[in-house]
Protein backbone atom coordinates (compact mmCIF):
# COMPACT_ATOMS: atom_id res chain seq x y z
CA UNK A 1 0.00 0.00 0.00
CA UNK A 2 1.52 3.98 -1.11
CA UNK A 3 0.54 7.04 -0.02
CA UNK A 4 -0.31 8.85 -3.18
CA UNK A 5 -1.51 12.78 -3.50
CA UNK A 6 -3.25 13.02 -7.12
CA UNK A 7 -3.39 16.54 -8.38
CA UNK A 8 -5.73 17.70 -11.11
CA UNK A 9 -5.23 21.27 -12.80
CA UNK A 10 -8.03 23.20 -13.93
CA UNK A 11 -8.43 21.52 -17.73
CA UNK A 12 -8.74 18.74 -15.91
CA UNK A 13 -11.84 19.88 -13.52
CA UNK A 14 -13.67 21.81 -16.36
CA UNK A 15 -17.17 20.49 -16.30
CA UNK A 16 -18.56 17.79 -14.68
CA UNK A 17 -17.53 15.02 -17.49
CA UNK A 18 -13.92 15.81 -17.06
CA UNK A 19 -14.41 15.22 -12.78
CA UNK A 20 -16.54 11.78 -13.44
CA UNK A 21 -13.15 11.43 -15.38
CA UNK A 22 -10.80 12.06 -12.70
CA UNK A 23 -12.58 10.31 -10.26
CA UNK A 24 -12.45 7.19 -12.53
CA UNK A 25 -8.94 7.67 -12.28
CA UNK A 26 -8.51 8.71 -8.48
CA UNK A 27 -10.80 5.37 -7.86
CA UNK A 28 -8.38 2.88 -9.46
CA UNK A 29 -5.76 4.08 -7.29
CA UNK A 30 -8.05 3.10 -4.21
CA UNK A 31 -8.83 0.05 -5.93
CA UNK A 32 -5.13 -0.66 -5.65
CA UNK A 33 -5.32 -0.46 -1.91
CA UNK A 34 -4.15 2.86 -1.90
CA UNK A 35 -4.54 6.09 0.55
CA UNK A 36 -5.12 8.78 -1.53
CA UNK A 37 -5.00 12.51 -1.28
CA UNK A 38 -6.73 14.63 -3.96
CA UNK A 39 -5.77 18.35 -5.16
CA UNK A 40 -7.64 20.27 -6.90
CA UNK A 41 -7.52 23.67 -9.12
CA UNK A 42 -10.96 25.61 -9.87
CA UNK A 43 -12.23 24.71 -13.69
CA UNK A 44 -10.33 26.44 -16.39
CA UNK A 45 -10.84 30.01 -16.59
CA UNK A 46 -12.90 30.35 -13.86
CA UNK A 47 -10.34 31.96 -11.25
CA UNK A 48 -9.89 34.69 -14.12
CA UNK A 49 -13.57 35.37 -13.97
CA UNK A 50 -13.48 35.80 -9.93
CA UNK A 51 -10.55 37.95 -10.35
CA UNK A 52 -11.93 40.34 -13.18
CA UNK A 53 -15.27 40.32 -10.61
CA UNK A 54 -13.11 41.80 -8.11
CA UNK A 55 -11.45 44.07 -10.62
CA UNK A 56 -15.25 45.54 -11.53
CA UNK A 57 -15.77 45.89 -7.85
CA UNK A 58 -13.18 48.29 -7.01
CA UNK A 59 -9.92 48.92 -8.35
CA UNK A 60 -8.42 49.31 -5.04
CA UNK A 61 -10.02 45.92 -3.83
CA UNK A 62 -8.61 44.73 -0.32
CA UNK A 63 -6.97 41.85 -0.65
CA UNK A 64 -8.29 39.36 2.26
CA UNK A 65 -11.79 40.09 0.54
CA UNK A 66 -9.95 39.43 -2.80
CA UNK A 67 -8.76 36.12 -1.53
CA UNK A 68 -12.51 34.83 0.07
CA UNK A 69 -13.23 34.98 -3.62
CA UNK A 70 -11.36 33.65 -6.21
CA UNK A 71 -10.70 30.76 -3.16
CA UNK A 72 -13.56 29.77 -3.99
CA UNK A 73 -13.22 27.69 -7.38
CA UNK A 74 -11.01 25.70 -6.10
CA UNK A 75 -14.08 24.23 -3.31
CA UNK A 76 -16.44 24.69 -5.96
CA UNK A 77 -14.35 21.92 -7.54
CA UNK A 78 -13.39 19.98 -4.09
CA UNK A 79 -16.84 19.31 -3.83
CA UNK A 80 -18.06 18.47 -6.71
CA UNK A 81 -15.26 15.88 -6.78
CA UNK A 82 -15.89 14.53 -3.34
CA UNK A 83 -19.42 14.11 -4.67
CA UNK A 84 -18.66 12.29 -8.00
CA UNK A 85 -16.14 10.09 -6.05
CA UNK A 86 -19.14 9.17 -3.81
CA UNK A 87 -21.62 7.96 -6.88
CA UNK A 88 -18.44 6.10 -8.23
CA UNK A 89 -18.74 3.89 -5.37
CA UNK A 90 -15.60 5.80 -3.13
CA UNK A 91 -15.90 6.66 0.39
CA UNK A 92 -14.77 10.62 -0.12
CA UNK A 93 -14.88 13.67 1.75
CA UNK A 94 -13.61 17.48 1.16
CA UNK A 95 -11.21 19.13 3.64
CA UNK A 96 -11.25 23.10 2.86
CA UNK A 97 -7.76 24.97 3.93
CA UNK A 98 -8.68 25.76 7.24
CA UNK A 99 -10.36 22.58 8.25
CA UNK A 100 -7.07 20.90 7.65
CA UNK A 101 -5.35 23.43 8.55
CA UNK A 102 -2.92 24.54 5.69
CA UNK A 103 -0.85 27.09 7.93
CA UNK A 104 0.01 29.78 5.65
CA UNK A 105 1.61 33.60 6.00
CA UNK A 106 -0.43 36.45 5.81
CA UNK A 107 0.63 37.94 2.69
CA UNK A 108 -2.54 37.55 0.64
CA UNK A 109 -2.43 36.89 -2.66
CA UNK A 110 0.85 35.39 -2.11
CA UNK A 111 0.88 33.34 1.01
CA UNK A 112 3.48 30.93 1.84
CA UNK A 113 2.60 27.66 3.59
CA UNK A 114 3.87 27.19 7.21
CA UNK A 115 2.59 24.16 8.29
CA UNK A 116 0.31 21.22 7.83
CA UNK A 117 -1.13 19.69 10.27
CA UNK A 118 -2.24 16.38 8.96
CA UNK A 119 -3.85 14.79 12.40
CA UNK A 120 -7.22 14.57 10.64
CA UNK A 121 -6.60 13.69 7.64
CA UNK A 122 -4.13 10.78 8.14
CA UNK A 123 -6.84 9.52 10.66
CA UNK A 124 -9.78 10.00 7.61
CA UNK A 125 -7.10 8.20 5.08
CA UNK A 126 -6.39 5.20 7.80
CA UNK A 127 -10.21 4.86 7.19
CA UNK A 128 -9.82 4.87 3.66
CA UNK A 129 -11.45 7.76 2.72
CA UNK A 130 -10.17 9.68 0.35
CA UNK A 131 -9.40 13.28 1.19
CA UNK A 132 -10.40 16.18 -1.47
CA UNK A 133 -8.11 19.35 -1.03
CA UNK A 134 -8.73 22.40 -2.88
CA UNK A 135 -5.40 23.71 -3.60
CA UNK A 136 -4.24 27.44 -3.95
CA UNK A 137 -5.63 28.17 -0.31
CA UNK A 138 -5.00 28.53 3.20
CA UNK A 139 -5.63 30.06 6.18
CA UNK A 140 -3.43 32.96 8.19
CA UNK A 141 -3.80 33.04 11.84
CA UNK A 142 -6.28 30.62 12.06
CA UNK A 143 -9.02 33.11 10.77
CA UNK A 144 -8.44 34.19 7.10
CA UNK A 145 -8.40 32.31 4.01
CA UNK A 146 -5.52 33.30 1.81
CA UNK A 147 -4.20 32.36 -1.29
CA UNK A 148 -1.01 31.14 -2.77
CA UNK A 149 -0.42 33.15 -6.06
CA UNK A 150 -1.10 31.67 -9.68
CA UNK A 151 -0.41 28.49 -10.19
CA UNK A 152 -0.53 27.86 -6.18
CA UNK A 153 -2.47 24.04 -6.35
CA UNK A 154 1.10 22.77 -7.66
CA UNK A 155 2.74 24.00 -4.42
CA UNK A 156 -0.56 23.09 -2.39
CA UNK A 157 0.04 19.05 -3.83
CA UNK A 158 3.71 19.16 -2.62
CA UNK A 159 3.45 20.73 0.75
CA UNK A 160 0.68 17.87 1.23
CA UNK A 161 2.64 15.42 0.20
CA UNK A 162 5.83 16.17 2.48
CA UNK A 163 3.74 16.49 5.26
CA UNK A 164 1.30 13.79 4.65
CA UNK A 165 4.58 11.60 3.88
CA UNK A 166 3.45 10.73 0.94
CA UNK A 167 5.42 8.19 -1.66
CA UNK A 168 4.70 9.88 -4.67
CA UNK A 169 3.07 13.32 -5.61
CA UNK A 170 1.59 13.19 -9.55
CA UNK A 171 0.48 16.26 -11.15
CA UNK A 172 -1.97 15.43 -13.93
CA UNK A 173 -1.42 18.16 -16.92
CA UNK A 174 -2.48 18.63 -20.07
CA UNK A 175 0.42 17.52 -21.58
CA UNK A 176 2.38 13.91 -21.06
CA UNK A 177 5.23 14.80 -19.04
CA UNK A 178 8.45 17.00 -19.70
CA UNK A 179 9.66 17.26 -22.74
CA UNK A 180 13.07 18.63 -24.17
CA UNK A 181 11.38 21.46 -25.33
CA UNK A 182 8.02 23.08 -26.26
CA UNK A 183 6.90 20.18 -28.81
CA UNK A 184 4.74 22.89 -30.52
CA UNK A 185 7.83 24.91 -31.77
CA UNK A 186 9.86 21.30 -31.92
CA UNK A 187 8.10 18.41 -33.46
CA UNK A 188 11.08 16.42 -32.87
CA UNK A 189 11.10 17.18 -28.97
CA UNK A 190 11.80 13.89 -26.51
CA UNK A 191 9.67 13.48 -23.35
CA UNK A 192 11.88 12.59 -20.47
CA UNK A 193 11.89 9.35 -18.25
CA UNK A 194 13.39 11.65 -15.40
CA UNK A 195 14.47 15.05 -14.46
CA UNK A 196 16.51 16.24 -11.87
CA UNK A 197 14.89 18.86 -9.53
CA UNK A 198 17.78 21.43 -9.95
CA UNK A 199 16.71 20.40 -13.82
CA UNK A 200 13.12 21.17 -13.35
CA UNK A 201 13.80 24.41 -11.49
CA UNK A 202 15.88 26.27 -13.75
CA UNK A 203 13.44 25.22 -16.68
CA UNK A 204 10.71 26.42 -14.45
CA UNK A 205 12.12 29.45 -13.80
CA UNK A 206 13.70 30.28 -17.21
CA UNK A 207 9.88 29.82 -19.11
CA UNK A 208 8.53 26.15 -19.07
CA UNK A 209 5.51 26.68 -17.93
CA UNK A 210 4.83 22.12 -16.51
CA UNK A 211 5.30 23.06 -13.25
CA UNK A 212 5.18 26.29 -11.00
CA UNK A 213 8.50 27.08 -9.99
CA UNK A 214 8.07 26.98 -6.26
CA UNK A 215 6.60 23.85 -6.33
CA UNK A 216 9.68 22.32 -7.65
CA UNK A 217 11.60 24.43 -5.10
CA UNK A 218 9.79 22.70 -2.09
CA UNK A 219 10.15 19.05 -3.92
CA UNK A 220 13.58 19.38 -3.80
CA UNK A 221 13.71 21.02 -0.35
CA UNK A 222 11.43 18.35 1.12
CA UNK A 223 12.56 15.08 -1.06
CA UNK A 224 8.74 14.58 -2.63
CA UNK A 225 9.07 12.76 -6.09
CA UNK A 226 7.13 14.03 -8.38
CA UNK A 227 5.44 12.79 -11.57
CA UNK A 228 4.18 15.20 -14.41
CA UNK A 229 1.64 12.94 -16.48
CA UNK A 230 -1.47 13.81 -18.80
CA UNK A 231 -4.95 13.68 -17.34
CA UNK A 232 -5.84 12.74 -20.86
CA UNK A 233 -4.64 9.89 -21.39
CA UNK A 234 -5.95 6.14 -20.89
CA UNK A 235 -4.01 3.15 -19.09
CA UNK A 236 -3.24 1.64 -16.10
CA UNK A 237 -1.20 5.04 -14.34
CA UNK A 238 0.51 2.63 -12.21
CA UNK A 239 3.08 1.03 -14.31
CA UNK A 240 5.88 3.19 -13.87
CA UNK A 241 6.54 4.20 -17.51
CA UNK A 242 3.93 7.21 -17.71
CA UNK A 243 5.00 10.42 -17.57
CA UNK A 244 8.13 11.96 -16.35
CA UNK A 245 9.48 11.79 -13.13
CA UNK A 246 11.01 14.75 -11.31
CA UNK A 247 13.32 12.98 -8.44
CA UNK A 248 17.06 13.87 -6.67
CA UNK A 249 20.15 13.31 -9.04
CA UNK A 250 20.90 10.20 -7.23
CA UNK A 251 18.16 8.35 -8.89
CA UNK A 252 19.49 9.38 -12.75
CA UNK A 253 22.10 6.45 -13.52
CA UNK A 254 25.02 7.49 -15.87
CA UNK A 255 23.19 5.59 -18.89
CA UNK A 256 20.56 8.14 -18.45
CA UNK A 257 21.94 11.64 -18.03
CA UNK A 258 23.01 13.72 -20.78
CA UNK A 259 24.99 16.81 -21.20
CA UNK A 260 21.85 19.34 -21.92
CA UNK A 261 18.09 18.19 -20.63
CA UNK A 262 16.08 21.04 -22.31
CA UNK A 263 15.72 24.29 -23.72
CA UNK A 264 12.91 26.69 -22.55
CA UNK A 265 12.11 29.64 -23.95
CA UNK A 266 10.01 32.80 -22.11
CA UNK A 267 8.84 35.72 -24.20
CA UNK A 268 7.68 37.84 -21.04
CA UNK A 269 10.78 39.53 -20.70
CA UNK A 270 11.26 43.78 -21.26
CA UNK A 271 14.71 44.88 -21.31
CA UNK A 272 15.70 47.92 -19.83
CA UNK A 273 18.75 50.99 -20.35
CA UNK A 274 20.42 53.18 -18.19
CA UNK A 275 22.91 55.03 -20.31
CA UNK A 276 25.78 57.29 -19.14
CA UNK A 277 25.53 55.96 -15.51
CA UNK A 278 27.82 57.69 -12.90
CA UNK A 279 30.93 54.82 -13.00
CA UNK A 280 31.37 55.02 -9.14
CA UNK A 281 30.98 52.72 -6.01
CA UNK A 282 27.65 52.51 -5.54
CA UNK A 283 25.79 53.39 -8.31
CA UNK A 284 25.02 49.59 -9.60
CA UNK A 285 23.24 49.09 -6.08
CA UNK A 286 21.59 53.07 -6.39
CA UNK A 287 19.59 51.27 -9.42
CA UNK A 288 18.68 47.67 -7.85
CA UNK A 289 18.32 48.48 -4.39
CA UNK A 290 14.93 50.52 -5.25
CA UNK A 291 14.09 47.99 -7.58
CA UNK A 292 14.32 44.94 -4.79
CA UNK A 293 12.19 47.11 -2.60
CA UNK A 294 9.45 47.56 -4.92
CA UNK A 295 9.63 43.89 -5.56
CA UNK A 296 10.59 43.56 -8.72
CA UNK A 297 12.74 40.82 -10.01
CA UNK A 298 16.05 41.58 -11.95
CA UNK A 299 17.17 38.78 -14.04
CA UNK A 300 19.69 39.03 -16.88
CA UNK A 301 22.34 42.32 -15.97
CA UNK A 302 25.12 43.64 -18.43
CA UNK A 303 27.34 46.61 -17.72
CA UNK A 304 29.29 48.04 -20.27
CA UNK A 305 32.94 49.19 -20.25
CA UNK A 306 32.89 52.62 -18.69
CA UNK A 307 33.44 55.88 -20.99
CA UNK A 308 36.26 58.14 -20.94
CA UNK A 309 33.64 60.17 -19.35
CA UNK A 310 33.43 58.49 -16.61
CA UNK A 311 30.28 56.73 -17.38
CA UNK A 312 28.40 53.60 -18.38
CA UNK A 313 25.57 52.03 -19.78
CA UNK A 314 23.80 49.07 -17.64
CA UNK A 315 21.45 47.16 -19.00
CA UNK A 316 19.00 44.28 -17.36
CA UNK A 317 15.66 42.90 -17.56
CA UNK A 318 12.69 42.33 -15.70
CA UNK A 319 9.29 40.46 -16.02
CA UNK A 320 7.29 42.46 -18.80
CA UNK A 321 4.00 42.83 -16.49
CA UNK A 322 6.60 45.17 -14.28
CA UNK A 323 7.88 47.17 -16.75
CA UNK A 324 6.08 50.02 -16.13
CA UNK A 325 6.63 49.86 -11.93
CA UNK A 326 9.77 49.62 -13.15
CA UNK A 327 10.46 52.78 -15.23
CA UNK A 328 8.05 54.38 -12.50
CA UNK A 329 10.70 53.34 -10.03
CA UNK A 330 13.74 54.27 -11.61
CA UNK A 331 12.25 57.53 -12.52
CA UNK A 332 12.06 58.61 -9.20
CA UNK A 333 15.26 57.94 -8.26
CA UNK A 334 17.13 59.29 -11.27
CA UNK A 335 18.81 62.01 -9.11
CA UNK A 336 20.48 59.22 -6.51
CA UNK A 337 21.47 57.16 -9.83
CA UNK A 338 22.46 59.51 -12.00
CA UNK A 339 21.91 58.43 -15.49
CA UNK A 340 21.68 60.22 -18.77
CA UNK A 341 18.09 58.39 -20.31
CA UNK A 342 16.22 55.46 -19.88
CA UNK A 343 15.66 52.72 -22.45
CA UNK A 344 13.41 49.88 -23.08
CA UNK A 345 12.29 47.01 -25.24
CA UNK A 346 9.33 44.28 -24.68
CA UNK A 347 10.45 42.88 -27.80
CA UNK A 348 13.27 40.69 -26.55
CA UNK A 349 12.91 36.88 -25.81
CA UNK A 350 14.75 34.76 -23.51
CA UNK A 351 16.41 31.47 -24.39
CA UNK A 352 18.03 28.89 -22.17
CA UNK A 353 19.89 25.90 -22.36
CA UNK A 354 19.69 23.29 -19.30
CA UNK A 355 21.32 20.29 -17.99
CA UNK A 356 23.56 18.85 -15.32
CA UNK A 357 25.95 17.71 -17.82
CA UNK A 358 27.33 21.19 -17.99
CA UNK A 359 29.19 20.76 -14.70
CA UNK A 360 31.35 17.81 -16.09
CA UNK A 361 31.65 19.31 -19.37
CA UNK A 362 33.25 22.40 -21.32
CA UNK A 363 31.86 24.18 -24.19
CA UNK A 364 27.91 24.18 -23.88
CA UNK A 365 28.18 27.98 -23.99
CA UNK A 366 30.27 27.72 -27.02
CA UNK A 367 27.97 25.59 -28.90
CA UNK A 368 24.93 27.80 -28.22
CA UNK A 369 27.12 30.85 -28.89
CA UNK A 370 28.09 29.71 -32.71
CA UNK A 371 25.03 27.90 -33.43
CA UNK A 372 23.19 31.06 -32.96
CA UNK A 373 25.99 33.27 -34.43
CA UNK A 374 25.37 31.10 -38.15
CA UNK A 375 22.08 31.63 -38.48
CA UNK A 376 22.71 35.47 -37.55
CA UNK A 377 20.49 35.71 -34.12
CA UNK A 378 22.53 38.58 -31.94
CA UNK A 379 22.83 38.31 -28.31
CA UNK A 380 22.23 41.32 -26.45
CA UNK A 381 22.27 39.64 -22.71
CA UNK A 382 23.41 36.50 -20.93
CA UNK A 383 23.31 35.15 -17.93
CA UNK A 384 24.84 31.56 -16.49
CA UNK A 385 24.68 29.10 -13.45
CA UNK A 386 26.17 25.78 -12.98
CA UNK A 387 23.35 24.11 -15.06
CA UNK A 388 22.47 27.02 -16.83
CA UNK A 389 23.15 29.25 -19.98
CA UNK A 390 20.49 31.73 -20.96
CA UNK A 391 20.67 34.56 -24.04
CA UNK A 392 17.90 37.37 -24.99
CA UNK A 393 17.56 37.53 -28.57
CA UNK A 394 14.95 39.63 -30.67
CA UNK A 395 11.51 38.31 -29.79
CA UNK A 396 11.32 37.25 -33.90
CA UNK A 397 13.88 35.08 -33.72
CA UNK A 398 12.77 32.93 -30.56
CA UNK A 399 11.47 29.39 -32.44
CA UNK A 400 14.48 29.60 -34.93
CA UNK A 401 16.37 30.04 -32.10
CA UNK A 402 14.90 27.35 -29.99
CA UNK A 403 14.71 24.64 -33.20
CA UNK A 404 18.39 25.30 -33.99
CA UNK A 405 19.58 24.73 -30.36
CA UNK A 406 17.95 21.64 -29.99
CA UNK A 407 19.62 19.71 -33.35
CA UNK A 408 23.08 21.45 -32.09
CA UNK A 409 22.88 19.54 -28.47
CA UNK A 410 21.22 16.34 -30.24
CA UNK A 411 18.04 16.63 -28.51
CA UNK A 412 16.26 15.65 -31.70
CA UNK A 413 14.20 12.53 -31.38
CA UNK A 414 15.23 10.17 -34.07
CA UNK A 415 11.88 7.94 -34.83
CA UNK A 416 10.02 11.21 -35.02
CA UNK A 417 7.99 12.09 -38.07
Amino acid sequence: MARIVMKFGGTSMAGIERIRNVAARVKREVDAGNQVAVVVSAMAGETDRLVGFCREASSLYDAKEYDVVVSAGEQITSGLLAIALQAAGCKARSWLGWQLPINTSDAHGSARIGEIDTAALDASLADGIVAVIPGFQGVADGQRVTTLGRGGSDTSAVAIAAAMKADRCDIYTDVDGVYTTDPRIVPRARKLGKVTYEEMLELASVGAKVLQTRSVGLAMKENVRVRVLSSFEDGDTNDGHRGTLIVGEEEIDDMERQLITGIAHDKNEAKITLTQVSDRPGSVAAIFAPLADGGINVDMIVQNVAHSTGSTDVTFTVPAADLARSLDILDKAKDAIGYATIVHDTRVAKVSVVGVGMRSHAGVASTMFTTLGERGINIQAIATSEIKVSVLIEEDYTELAVRVLHTAYGLDAEDAA
